[in-house]
Formats: C-alpha cells, sequence, structure tokens
C-alpha cells in the first residue's frame, strides 16, 4: 500500500468513526444543553435546587467553579460538600466560597453522606480521572476542569466509565466562549477563505504567566502531563472547535531552557530563599493575602509550596515547545508554545485556499494597548480587511460566565455548540500527549493508536 492510499484510508477509518461518535455525542450535549446541564427542574418554583459537590479545593476550585457559582448561581444549585486532600485548605475554601456545608478529606464519604447530583472536579490534573470515574460510579453527573486527564491510559479509563454508566461528562473549555473564538469561528463558517490547508498557531507566555506554572505542581510532569497538556489543551480545543476538525498525527520537539535546571542558582521556595535579592523572578507571596491563607497557612499538612523555585531540580516539563499537527479535514498545523517572553499573547492564521485570516492578541504586555484583538481578512486576488474586535478583560474575556450560564442556568441556548463533551476532551489532550510521546519516541505519533474510541 504507497502512502496516498493509506492516508486516505486513514482518513475515511477517522472520518466514518468520528461522524458516528460525534452524532451520539450531539444527541447527548442538545439533551443536556436543553435541560440546562443540571436538569431543568434546577431553579424552578417550588423545586429543590441541583446539589453540587467540588473536589480539589484550590485556586480555581474556590474562584472559578466555586464563589463564581455560588454568587450569580444560587437560585438554581447548591453546594452540599467540599473534599480536598488537605485539610486545612478545605476549610479555608469553605469560607472563601462563602458557603455552609460539610467538609471533607474522604471523597467516598462525601458522597455517601452529601448526596450530590454533581461532581466538580478542580484537583491536580493527575487525578482528574480517579475522581470521575468513581464520581461516574456512584451515580453523580461530572463537571471536570480541563484537562480532563493527563494521558492516554487514563483517558481511556474516562470514555469507558463514561459509557459503561451513560452519564456525560462536561469539560470546562471556557476559551470556547470567548468572543474571539467566536468571532473566529464565524469567518471559517462563512467560507470566505475556501478550504482550511494550514493553520500557524503560536502562543507566548511571558515572565510572570508562564514563570508561575514552573512554580507550582505543573512544573513535574507526574502532575500535569506537562504544559503540552495541562495548557496546550486550551489551544487544542480551540483549533478543533473552530475548524470543527480532530486531529489525526503529531509530531513535535521540546526543550527545557529557562527553568529547572537551567539556572546557577535555586532554593526551596521563594520566602526561605537566599537570593532573593539577585534572582529576577523573586516573588513575595507574603504580598498576597489570599495565597498565604490558602496556601502558605496549610502547608504544614502536606508541605507543598506556592512558591516553589522556578530552578527546582525536579521540573522536568518543556518551557519551549512546537509541533506539527494534522488534522482529518486536510488541514496542517505548526504550533509553538514559549513560556519565558517579554509579554503575553497569541497569534493565530488560517490559511485557505481563498485567502488568510490572521488573529493577534495581546493578554499582557509592557505597552499600552486596549483590550482587544486584531482580525485581518486577506483574499487571494482581492483586498485586505483589519477589524478590531473589543473583548473584556475580566473573567477570560467573559467567556467564563457564557460557560457558565450554559451548565447552569437551565434553559440557556448553546448554539454553537460551546458545551464539550469527553470527546472534545479527549480529542485535545491526546494532542498533547501524542506530542510529548513524539519527543520520548523521536517519531510522529497516530491519534487513533492512543486510545479506542
Amino acid at each position: 500500500m504507497n502512502d496516498n492510499h493509506k492516508r486516505a484510508e486513514e482518513k475515511n477509518e477517522s472520518s466514518m468513526t468520528r461522524r458516528a461518535f460525534l452524532d451520539q455525542g450531539a444527541r447527548v450535549t442538545a439533551g443536556v444543553a436543553a435541560a440546562g446541564v443540571l436538569g431543568s427542574a434546577a431553579g424552578e418554583a417550588g423545586t429543590a435546587r441541583r446539589r453540587l459537590a467540588l473536589v480539589g479545593t484550590g485556586s480555581r476550585g474556590t474562584s472559578m467553579w466555586g464563589s463564581g457559582v455560588v454568587r450569580p448561581y444560587g437560585e438554581y444549585v447548591e453546594f452540599v460538600g467540599l473534599c480536598d486532600s488537605n485539610r486545612k485548605r478545605v476549610e479555608v475554601a469553605k469560607q472563601l466560597m462563602g458557603v455552609d456545608c460539610p467538609t471533607y478529606t474522604d471523597f467516598d464519604r462525601m458522597v455517601r453522606e452529601s448526596k450530590p447530583d454533581t461532581v466538580i472536579v478542580t484537583t491536580r490534573d493527575s487525578s482528574h480521572d480517579q475522581y470521575i470515574v468513581r464520581a461516574l460510579e456512584l451515580g453523580c453527573q461530572v463537571i471536570t476542569e480541563k484537562p480532563m486527564t493527563t494521558d492516554e491510559h487514563k483517558c481511556q479509563r474516562v470514555l469507558d466509565a463514561e459509557k459503561k454508566y451513560g452519564r456525560p461528562i462536561i469539560v470546562g473549555f471556557n476559551a470556547r466562549c470567548s468572543t474571539i473564538a467566536e468571532k473566529t469561528r464565524e469567518y471559517l463558517a462563512s467560507g470566505v477563505l475556501g478550504p482550511i490547508t494550514s493553520v500557524d498557531f503560536h502562543w507566548y507566555l511571558d515572565v510572570q504567566h508562564g514563570a508561575d506554572y514552573f512554580r507550582r505542581w505543573h512544573g513535574q510532569r507526574e502532575y500535569s502531563g506537562s504544559l503540552w497538556v495541562h495548557k496546550a489543551t486550551h489551544h487544542f480545543d480551540l483549533i478543533n472547535w473552530i475548524m470543527q476538525a480532530e486531529p489525526v498525527e503529531v509530531h513535535a520537539n521540546g526543550e527545557l531552557r529557562h527553568y529547572g535546571r537551567n539556572s546557577p542558582i535555586r532554593g526551596t521556595n521563594c520566602r526561605s530563599c537566599s537570593h532573593k535579592s539577585s534572582c529576577a523572578f523573586y516573588w513575595d507571596m507574603t504580598r498576597n493575602a489570599r495565597a498565604m491563607q490558602m496556601y502558605a497557612d496549610c502547608e504544614s499538612e502536606d508541605g507543598y509550596f506556592r512558591d516553589g523555585c522556578l530552578f527546582r531540580e525536579e521540573i522536568d516539563i518543556w518551557d519551549t515547545m512546537t509541533a506539527n499537527v494534522r488534522y482529518d479535514n486536510g488541514a496542517l498545523m505548526s504550533y509553538s508554545l514559549n513560556a519565558f517572553m517579554p509579554y503575553e499573547g497569541y497569534t493565530m492564521s488560517f490559511n485557505g485556499l481563498k485567502g488568510r485570516l490572521d488573529v493577534r492578541t495581546y493578554d499582557r504586555q509592557p505597552w499600552p494597548v486596549s483590550a482587544s484583538a486584531e482580525f485581518r481578512l486577506s483574499r487571494n486576488f482581492g483586498p485586505s480587511e483589519l477589524v478590531e474586535v473589543k473583548v473584556g478583560s475580566a473573567d477570560h474575556g467573559g467567556a467564563d460566565p457564557k460557560l457558565k450560564d450554559m451548565i447552569f442556568k437551565p434553559g440557556t441556548p448553546d448554539p454553537l455548540r460551546q458545551l464539550a463533551g469527553s470527546r472534545a476532551g479527549a480529542m485535545s489532550l491526546l494532542t498533547g500527549v501524542a506530542a510529548y510521546r513524539s519527543i520520548e519516541r523521536k517519531a510522529p505519533v497516530r491519534i487513533a493508536d492512543l486510545v479506542r474510541f
């Protein structure tokens, strides 16, 4: 069989599998969306609110999925339990969220006693699968923070459990709900570019945000799956959703060039470091009251330092990454992520047979700029137009409220299918998994070789 026939066969097989799964997934998602995800009865006159439980009470859990749910959606939902392996932090979370519910360090006990309808999983990435699967086994619906999990084996476990227990998983891909994402998809759906042939996607993390991943548990692959999974899963999902396509093969390279072992100086954490005056990355955590309350005051329980040294020897993820991705619609993508840039933002360009769309954003930078994104549409043999789109600065440009409305507020429509299920969760994280497996094997990796759908 020659390469052309092999590719055609792979594409046909992938497309058939994808069509069958998406047909089923569309029916499930449509039904879930029509019920407000958590049930059409929630919040209606004379009915009980939906019962939520949260496992993993770190910063993300207590903010976006904690207080960010309690205040706007209190008439529809109520928290009946909070769980964390750190007994001190779960008590702090209860205070920060402003809820009055039992707290636990034992997940099974929480579900058994508090009887939640839905479990929200915001633990360390590497344990998402553990709580997703157990929640399904115990009869609960599941909302999980991205990434759905961190490797192909855990992904398979989640997919198998969802199929076995028949309860759909919602993955919190808020980036799909941003104005930029919606506008980009609108351009592509209009057909103005013609069939998409390739994508140029380059993400820049600055020396504040980018560095912060290396301070935390994210800096170790066993916990985060690396930035290929923890961070880039957002980016890969965006491309999948915007193009309505799925990845087929990934070939990647990565290096740890700046953080970890690359510095001659290091310590355990910033507060105890002897290099405070000479390290450009020194972070004075004592000036952040919330961080001190959630982490410093709870260190005695598990020894976790929120202000961990960026140059710890155990850091083993990459800070300089590139990948080539092939999709089932024939498009190719060139992707990069760099985690120590002077400014933050991204460029995302789509090349089609009729023209090119360039999208440019600045999330944070050392020069004045409005909260906006630049869209430039250039037509072959035609004019080039520059359009500036205003985006909000709070809650990820307004994306978070849109996503949570669709999840927690009954009757909220989802015309663009922005609610993401397990298929989307798998395809995005598996792109990242294929990337780091490619680096390990020094060869391309096919998505179909990682899991069975």
